[in-house]
């Protein structure tokens, strides 16, 4: 089954920012991921989730996904994002 990773995040830092929005599509494509969504703002429709910009990646499955999340490389890239970001990150296991 697919993994997908949920990202809700705002941004706090963009100069900062700008060098992992520049490099992390290489480690997403690394780990066989792809973007579903990127960087957009969400309409809540219902509840109070308020969020600002949400990312959907799509790896093989939640094993992939874990790895690309754990790959030694990208980890200052990870840095980056906690750094310049106020961010929610959520991996669950699609249907199909």
């Amino acid at each position: 089954m697919k993994g997908y990773l949920i990202l809700d995040f705002s941004i706090k830092d963009f100069a900062r920012f700008k060098e992992y929005i520049d490099k992390i599509p290489a480690f997403i494509k690394k780990h066989g991921g792809r973007y579903i969504v990127q960087g957009v703002e969400a309409q809540v429709i219902e509840g109070n989730w308020q969020p600002e910009r949400v990312v959907v990646l799509e790896f093989p499955s939640t094993e992939i996904a874990k790895e690309f999340l754990a790959d030694p490389e990208a980890q200052p890239l990870f840095s980056i994002r906690h750094e310049a970001t106020d961010s929610k990150l959520i991996l669950v296991e699609g249907c199909f």
